[in-house]
């Protein structure tokens, strides 16, 4: 039966925002005697959420807000969430980088760290003086260190450079060293951050693969934040879902992953409806999904089955032939890939409600998040509507086995051609 080696219990950290410390001499003096008298600091009580994209009324906010879970020995968490969601606060808390405002941790073992690229790396110190001083901060002797060094330095890749300053290092040589150290002192509990994406993509195949050797062949525990829904699914168990500070959603990975790319906006995932905002003189939209074919809206996108895009959009002219619709497929670096329309649709189009599908082939996009662009177009030559970035959706590989999403080949679609052979 697995042992609980980490258990977090009521985790809470607040900061201050704008400057550096706790705030005025009065603040400091204020906490001081509440101190004195026993009671909570009562700056606790008038912080906010932590949404970013809002101005708030308070100077304090909750980076992270009653963070209660356990975790098993030899069990892959996933911890997963847009941007600002706390996912780096907690995993700093747990490795002891900075201190919770509230609550306890408990843990069985020794935690490694890989939080940033060349976090504890000295730039003046060579490779190999940089896996000693590592080392020593993970709590590992010289000795033990000594005895691995050379099978840390083979899984890096940096071998010729290894007596060479970090200084000289690209990010990448650096997170490569950085994660040979952590993933082979032998750490009860391995946390990474988003710092695999720095590596390239053989790498990070090494990487994940040497990840899934610890959790399962040498039964140690991993907490891994990833914005690859691919890479999580293929290496976690569980998965964390965080909004905010807080945790919305402990269960399996898959549970966790449709959670997570179904957003928090009340909208079924891959589904954004409309109110009034796009209403105009000749037309009206509705709404835009997406979902592979005979699937529900709310299931995640694999890119090997047939995806359908489908468009609700009322024409409020007699003559609805005249227009059509023209979509853009951006990547994640703003690049529009391809335009796609289908021209004999215009006659299709009627007044009153329109819903169009179309079927994009299966293994034609690859995994990656994409954005679209919806364009109204009248008498096939002028634009009347240009909805930029109006809808994103995200497309992750159908295969389980690891080094399929790893072995990601470049480019962001994959058309199948027909091939001929003469012998």
């Amino acid at each position: 039966m697995s042992t609980t080696i980490l258990k977090v219990e009521n985790i809470s950290k607040q900061y201050r925002l704008g400057k550096i410390g706790t705030g005025t001499l009065s603040h400091d003096l204020n906490r001081w005697w509440h101190t004195v008298r026993g009671k909570e600091d009562p700056y606790l009580k008038i912080g906010e959420s932590n949404d970013r994209s809002t101005k708030g009324e308070s100077q304090y906010v909750w980076a992270l807000q009653d963070i209660n879970f356990e975790v098993k020995q030899g069990e892959v968490l996933g911890i997963i969430g847009k941007n600002g969601a706390g996912k780096s606060t907690l995993l700093k808390i747990l490795s002891r980088v900075t201190a919770p405002t509230t609550g306890t941790i408990k843990t069985r073992g020794r935690i490694a760290s890989l939080l940033e690229v060349g976090t504890g790396f000295h730039p003046e110190m060579t490779g190999r003086e940089n896996i000693y001083l590592n080392g020593a901060i993970l709590g590992m002797t010289k000795k033990e260190i000594a005895s691995k060094i050379d099978e840390i330095i083979a899984f890096s890749g940096c071998e010729r450079y290894i007596d060479t300053p970090t200084k000289r290092y690209s990010s990448g040589m650096t997170v490569r060293l950085a994660f040979a150290v952590a993933a082979h002192l032998e750490p009860e509990i391995l946390v990474v951050d988003e710092v695999l994406a720095v590596g390239d993509a053989e790498f990070q195949k090494k990487a994940i693969g040497k990840m899934q050797d610890i959790s399962k062949g040498e039964g140690r525990t991993v907490l891994f934040v990833s914005h690859n829904m691919a890479a999580v699914k293929s290496l976690c168990t569980r998965g964390l879902v965080l909004e905010y500070g807080r945790v919305k959603l402990i269960a399996d990975v898959e549970e966790a992953v449709s959670y997570y790319l179904g957003g928090n906006e009340g909208n079924a995932a891959n589904q954004v409806c409309f109110e009034k905002e796009y209403d105009f003189k000749q037309f009206q939209l509705h709404e835009i999904s997406i979902s592979n074919k005979n699937k529900n809206i709310g299931e995640p996108i694999v890119e090997d089955q047939e995806i359908s895009l489908t468009t609700k959009i009322t024409f409020k002219n007699e003559d609805a032939s005249k227009y059509h619709l023209t979509y853009h497929i951006i990547n994640e670096l703003g690049e529009t890939m391809f335009s796609f329309y289908d021209k004999y649709n215009s006659t299709q189009l009627k007044k009153g409600l329109n819903i169009i599908t179309c079927l994009i082939p299966s293994d034609f996009l690859q995994s990656g998040v994409f954005n679209l662009t919806l364009f109204v177009v009248e008498d096939k030559r002028k634009s009347i509507f240009k909805g930029s970035d109006i809808f994103t959706f995200t497309v992750v590989d159908g295969g389980r086995e690891l080094g399929v999403f790893m072995g990601r080949e470049p480019g962001y679609i994959k058309p199948q051609f027909k091939w001929l052979s003469e012998n």
